[in-house]
């Protein structure tokens, strides 16, 4: 199987933040790690962590 997504630097790193916050790796260390000034910007990350919680819960309760 060949995957057609084309894999970025943004790519690389959107998984790389989203698999440390699964890892239970604080938000404010992770915000280091990308240098992001803000812990808000890093908080995007976190959203979509726990918008992948909602689904995989909801498909598990159907």
């Amino acid at each position: 199987m060949k995957i057609k997504k084309r894999v970025t630097f943004h790519t690389a790193r959107h998984t790389f933040a989203t698999q440390l916050l699964s890892k239970g790796v604080p938000i404010t260390t992770v915000q280091a790690l990308l240098g992001h000034s803000s812990v808000r910007t890093t908080q995007v990350y976190a959203e979509v962590k726990q918008r992948t919680i909602l689904n995989d819960l909801q498909r598990v309760l159907r």
